[in-house]
């Protein structure tokens, strides 16, 4: 009796590490570009808590450079990066147990090379960089997307006329207090403004907006996840510009380079989950992350290392428990897998790559 009782324990303590190992597992999408011979969207689980990962499935689809999920993770809305009139955003029904998605419909940008996507649960908004423009889809009952509503233009104005010559907008950021949008206007050196609390289905295009240093091209936002701060990396420049945000008010407070050989080619830009570090990846002559503490009172930065990584590295991303950093080397043809120290911040390259061609973004779901 007392062995069939320690052997009954025994399984019932297995089958609670199995569902504890189960429930450290993520969804990983990653989108490639696919002149290369990529398919398109590939998805994975990832054991957030050993780092091990294994394929799931395949999406065809053309150019799908960047993703985002909506709040219940159960829609997907993905950019078809195309340099002609076939650019176009889709929604997908997903399934993020098994990795799985079925097309709901796609609606085209109106602006060439749309390669950021971001919702509010209300619309869509697409970041067109050739196009340099910013396009605006109301969302259906179903996560659907309408047809196009109102496309924003960028501006010129930097002093760069072989890279500012001509509209860019690159990223779009809705703020966590739900008041405000941004969008990088890449070739005016600027953040520009609209506010969404009054209606949040119409965005409205404010008179007063954020220039950054001249010749900084503002590339990604972010904001911390208690809505106090905007952190902004610029391509050019390759240095992080930080705002100080209250009520929709933007005013910058500090910048900081992120590597002493600049090469105007800085591309993302994350905080840790817990907020106390924040990484910028740079593609330049010495490719990898920039690595800042962040002072938890201020927003200010600064600069605590500098992570070596493979070519080009495009995207990043953040498991939700802080514990790992997975990098798209684009130009290697893989994702690294580093280790992050909580306490640090440092990164420790695990050597256990996923193999992938022209992987350019990575987003978790669980």
């Amino acid at each position: 009796m007392i062995r069939k009782l320690f052997i009954g324990g025994l399984l019932l303590a297995l089958t609670a590490c199995n569902m504890t190992q189960k429930s450290d597992e993520l969804t990983m999408i990653v989108g490639t570009y696919t002149h290369t011979g990529s398919e398109g969207i590939y998805t994975y689980k990832f054991d957030q808590e050993n780092g091990m990962v294994r394929p799931l499935e395949t999406i065809k689809m053309d150019n799908p450079s960047y993703i985002t999920l909506s709040a219940n993770q159960q829609v997907m809305y993905v950019v078809s990066e195309q340099h002609d009139e076939t650019a176009s955003v889709s929604a997908f029904k997903f399934d993020k147990e098994n990795g799985t998605a079925e097309l709901i419909n796609q609606q085209p940008t109106y602006g060439e090379d749309p390669c950021y996507v971001a919702t509010n649960g209300k619309i869509v908004t697409t970041a067109n960089y050739s196009g340099g423009s910013m396009s605006i889809f109301p969302l259906r009952y179903d996560g659907g997307l309408e047809p196009i509503d109102t496309i924003y233009c960028g501006n010129i104005g930097g002093p760069d006329m072989s890279r500012q010559e001509a509209p860019h907008v690159h990223c779009t950021a809705f703020s966590p207090d739900g008041k405000m949008l941004l969008a990088t206007d890449f070739s005016a050196d600027r953040i520009l403004h609209f506010d969404v609390e009054a209606d949040p289905s119409k965005p409205h295009l404010k008179l007063e907006n954020t220039p950054i240093n001249d010749d900084s091209g503002p590339r990604h936002i972010i904001f911390s996840k208690d809505g106090r701060f905007v952190y902004i990396i610029g391509e050019l420049s390759e240095a992080v510009t930080v705002c100080s945000y209250d009520e929709g008010n933007i005013q910058v407070i500090q910048t900081i380079e992120t590597h002493p050989q600049a090469d105007r080619h800085a591309a993302d830009i994350h905080l840790s989950p817990d907020g106390k570090f924040l990484y910028a990846s740079v593609r330049n002559i010495e490719d990898g992350l920039a690595i800042f503490k962040v002072d938890q009172v201020t927003g200010l930065l600064e600069k605590v290392g500098y992570q070596h990584t493979g070519k080009h590295p495009r995207n990043f991303n953040i498991t939700p428990n802080g514990k790992y950093v997975l990098v798209a080397d684009m130009n290697d043809n893989r994702i690294e897998v580093f280790e992050r120290n909580l306490n640090t911040g440092m990164l420790m390259n695990t050597q256990r790559d996923i193999i992938i061609s022209q992987p350019v973004c990575i987003v978790f779901a669980k």
